[in-house]
């Protein structure tokens, strides 16, 4: 109940504004207004009511049970829930009977609920039951688990050239709610389309067709859902997806027959089967042909293996080790350093992208080293080691690095959404309140794996916002760990320089005794006094 008096229901993790909103009472009253709104529910009548406490007048009627449903009042109690699945639902329990019904629900359709499937993702009703189906471009981050939403399956990266892009349509779909940042009149859907195909920011773009409206839309794309029979939706619906993997774009996945997955595995297997059995016949005769020992051929093979494992070339999963990189690999993959994402106190971070197998790519973010060789080489040394062995959701992942000659680089995870400084002291929105608790809850867990979790404790030294990066889910993880101090696993404190930035260092730096784990928890109570505020703790400018 909003503070208007008006009845409302948001999804988790929401902003407060109209278009988040799913159900909607309508009974808002002006701002002088003294009185104070409540639902009300008869547990005898069925009657759900929203009134005000002083006269107790019924302002609006959601649901008065008909007469014919009251004749065995006496043996019926009422009960209404906001259930699980973000559906309010009004219960009848027949006593006499011991049978439970329900009478009315709010919205009647699961799919109306904003945020029942996650990001990137979008609800349909299957046989009167929802579902959720990944939009274009899109694959489940869970196959298991339908409504936690969908990751993209293709990188960013040249946006505007054709050959890694194209343009597909879905109809039938409609949105919950304007979620774009750009609208405009336009000719037709094509010109809707290119206009979203040439901009980078766009993923997904609406053409209305009766107003002529062009909205685009930025990831994660929320709040989809597909339209009954009995709707219109005169908007049309286009989603920028990857060339490479786009192979079938259908509207949901059509399962394979248990008999077809037989017959090809069974064909598959003779193939192989037919290839050894062939190779072998081949390498007898060339081993007796020409008088090579065939051990000498499996050395080979054994030689080739290991330098297979020397360059890292086994497509192995990245969580098994950090991967080395050459300095060659690193600047191709910059495009020789081009793009800047920010400036540190030992060198610049830029945008790269790794080419994978199959010709899929993967964005990075590439940390080089420019500072004095002694620093640089600490500071390298000190990220690889603080941060190698650690894995987890709230610190940035660390993928791999170079070590060539005098040149120092680290490879990270790319976060596309920026910095918390960014967020909290640019010109943009300010994130709501619900949003900042999140986000403090997500720093506090990366502070708590470093300081408790790890096998050895990582004093940070330097938690501030422009060390806190977004991911593209709007996930804080922790970043920077080039003046991080490694404690042994028995060791709670230890002597060093000052180290951290102006504004977020603790007491104890100043005062020559121990730096323990509480010199994090007092720069994150400062981040999280910037975080409540929105406010810079200390202003230069001033």
């Amino acid at each position: 109940m909003q503070r208007h008096n008006n009845l409302v229901s948001y999804p988790l993790q929401s902003l407060p504004y109209p278009s988040d909103a799913y159900f909607v009472t309508g009974t808002s009253t002006s701002a002088s207004c003294t009185f104070t709104y409540h639902l009300y529910l008869n547990h005898t009548t069925g009657s759900l009511l929203i009134r005000n406490d002083t006269n107790l007048m019924p302002i609006r009627s959601l649901f008065v049970a008909a007469e014919n449903e009251n004749k065995n009042k006496n043996t019926i109690i009422y009960r209404a829930t906001l259930d699980f699945d973000g559906v309010f639902r009004l219960y009848a329990h027949d006593m006499a009977n011991k049978v439970i019904s329900i009478v009315k629900t709010w919205p009647d359709n699961s799919c109306s609920v904003k945020g029942f499937c996650g990001f990137n993702s979008y609800c349909a009703l299957a046989d009167e039951n929802p579902f959720c189906y990944c939009l274009p471009g899109f694959d489940y981050l869970d196959p298991n688990q339908n409504s936690l939403g969908c990751k993209r399956n293709f990188s960013e990266d040249k946006c505007s050239e054709e050959e890694f892009y194209r343009m597909v349509s879905l109809d039938k779909l409609a949105w919950h709610g304007d979620r774009s940042y750009f609208q405009a009149q336009m000719a037709d859907e094509e010109h809707c389309s290119s206009s979203c195909f040439i901009d980078c920011n766009c993923w997904a773009a609406s053409y209305d067709q009766s107003s002529k409206i062009c909205m685009k839309q930025q990831t994660p794309l929320r709040y989809a859902r597909r339209v009954q029979l009995n709707e219109e939706v005169p908007s049309l619906k286009f989603f920028k997806v990857g060339n490479l993997n786009l192979i079938h774009v259908s509207s949901e996945p059509v399962p394979e027959t248990p008999l077809s997955h037989k017959i090809i595995k069974n064909t598959s297997n003779k193939a192989i089967l037919h290839i050894v059995f062939v190779t072998s016949i081949f390498t007898l005769i060339f081993c007796s042909t020409i008088g090579i020992p065939c051990h000498l051929m499996s050395k080979i093979r054994v030689l080739k293996y290991r330098r297979l494992l020397e360059i890292g070339d086994l497509g192995l999963n990245e969580e098994v080790a950090l991967r080395r990189f050459s300095y060659t690999e690193l600047k191709r993959a910059t495009n020789g350093f081009k793009q800047e994402l920010g400036k540190g106190s030992f060198g610049a971070v830029y945008k790269g992208v790794l080419y994978k197998a199959g010709r899929s790519r993967r964005f990075i973010a590439v940390k080089r080293l420019e500072k004095l060789v002694e620093d640089g080489e600490r500071e390298f040394q000190a990220e690889v080691r603080a941060i190698g062995k650690t894995h987890h959701r709230n610190l940035v992942r660390l993928l791999g690095f170079c070590a060539e000659g005098p040149k120092r680089l680290l490879v990270y995870e790319y976060m596309s959404n920026g910095s918390l400084g960014k967020l909290l002291f640019g010109d943009e929105r300010l994130p709501d309140w619900d949003e900042r608790v999140r986000i403090a809850l997500d720093i506090a867990r990366g502070i708590l794996y470093l300081h408790e979790e790890c096998e050895a404790p990582i004093i940070h030294c330097d938690i501030k916002p422009q060390n806190i990066l977004m991911d593209e889910f709007w996930t804080a993880k922790i970043s920077d760990f080039g003046l991080a101090k490694l404690l042994m696993p028995d060791q709670t404190r230890t002597f060093t320089g000052v180290r951290g930035t102006r504004g977020y260092l603790a007491p104890e730096w100043n005062r020559n005794t121990p730096i323990t784990v509480k010199a994090d928890i007092y720069s994150y109570g400062i981040v999280l006094l910037e975080t409540v505020c929105c406010r810079r703790n200390l202003d230069v400018n001033v």
